[in-house]
């Protein structure tokens, strides 16, 4: 039985106009009121013409992954089911190079794809209904694309634990979070639909995880991640599009996750 941490403090510093706050020097260049907001706290909320491509190889030049800190414990919590992830665009890979980052600074596992999660734990299909509804999903995407998704509004670091009000995990992790809209909102419905799955929660609490941990003494620090994203304009700045969608086996640890079918959007 894990015992959960003790209660921290919730840390919220959010960029406003006149606030004497000294991350603002550094903020990418854009509106205040529309900067990404920082937060840090150990509570989460629950939420949850096409091609098929290879599952095997990316579509996009990975940089090379180098550990600069020995491995830590591996993320130990067991997930669920078949899951279905949002892949999206990058800019000089800048996502994935946020991944690697942060697996080597922290010596934790690497992500396979940074991603938002659009159903998580299926285990009612097998896979080949689920790779069957992907392909029907697809098709019934508004111009077969998913909607643009808008730039982050906040740097997040957080822990859950399995228990608490809407947790359905223990974990650590860091996140850019990403704001729903009536679009989204509407195309998560038809995948619910397609894929026979009931919405408990009627609103979307879309993020891009950079990093995972396990929630006893994690290494995850926000002023890292803030830092990083200080000196990547494109994770804050950016819009971005869905390049992908796919279907992932996410039965057991971090480390035994794959890939089960992948359909690309352009």
């Amino acid at each position: 039985v894990t015992t959960p941490p003790p209660q921290q403090p919730i840390l919220t510093m959010t960029f406003v106009k006149d606030a004497a706050i000294s991350a603002v020097d550094y903020a990418p260049s854009m509106d205040l009121d529309e900067t990404p907001s920082i937060v840090e706290s150990d509570l989460s909320s629950e939420t949850s013409s096409t091609h098929l491509t290879s599952i095997d190889t990316p579509s996009l030049e990975i940089p090379k992954f180098v550990r600069i800190v020995p491995q830590i414990t591996p993320l130990q919590w067991e997930f669920k089911g078949l899951t279905i992830w949002l892949e999206f665009e990058e800019f000089d890979n800048d996502l994935t190079k946020a991944n690697y980052h942060f697996a080597s600074m922290y010596g934790t596992e690497v992500i396979p794809t940074v991603h938002a999660t659009a159903i998580y734990g299926m285990q009612h299909l097998t896979v080949e209904e689920a790779s069957q509804r992907l392909h029907e999903a697809v098709q019934r995407l508004p111009n077969g694309q998913w909607p643009l998704m808008e730039r982050p509004v906040a740097i997040k670091q957080d822990i859950a634990q399995e228990g608490r009000p809407g947790q359905v995990c223990s974990i650590a992790w860091a996140e850019l979070t990403l704001k729903t809209s009536e679009e989204h909102e509407e195309v998560l419905d038809m995948m619910y639909d397609v894929f026979d799955v009931e919405r408990k929660d009627r609103e979307w609490h879309p993020h891009m995880s950079l990093a995972y941990d396990n929630p006893e003494e994690s290494v995850l620090r926000l002023s890292d991640i803030i830092s990083y994203a200080m000196e990547v304009p494109s994770l804050l700045e950016k819009e971005r599009r869905v390049k992908a969608l796919s279907l992932w086996d996410t039965n057991g640890k971090l480390g035994d996750w794959e890939c089960l079918d992948r359909v690309t959007l352009f």
